[in-house]
């Protein structure tokens, strides 16, 4: 869990980051469509991050970092963390480049993500860890 929440505060650090970067240097030298990505790729990285920093906080809040985590919350933040790199990182590599075929990718990344809210679901209805 301790690598899971350093990787959420990394995605929390770069999301901020990619606005900064969109909304301030590469201003002028993007279209606004091609900012347009960034800014949603950004958004979508940041509520994502925040979504495995709370997958963390529900399986060590009993048991600590170093305690293994329940199956549904680690199917949840594998989906989550997939998310986070085939969305975003496909609307910031579409904007930076303009290589279309890429943008293919983005949707898996969007359905991941959705899987990744139904798994931390299934795991408040189970009302058990696991």
């Amino acid at each position: 869990m301790r690598k899971l929440l350093i990787f959420a505060a990394i995605n929390g650090f770069v999301a901020v980051l990619a606005g900064a970067v969109g909304a301030h240097a590469l201003r002028g030298s993007l279209s606004e469509q091609a900012l347009g990505w960034i800014a949603t790729g950004e958004r979508y990285q940041m509520w994502h991050a925040l979504a495995l920093g709370i997958v963390v906080a529900l399986a060590a809040r009993s048991e600590g970092l170093d305690a293994p985590m329940p199956y549904r919350l680690r199917i949840a933040a594998a989906l989550f963390a997939a998310g986070i790199l085939l969305f975003s990182v496909s609307l910031y590599a579409l904007a930076l480049t303009g290589w279309r075929p890429i943008a293919t990718v983005t949707p898996l990344g969007g359905l991941s993500l959705m899987a990744g809210w139904i798994a931390l679901a299934a795991h408040g209805l189970a009302g058990r860890p696991g």
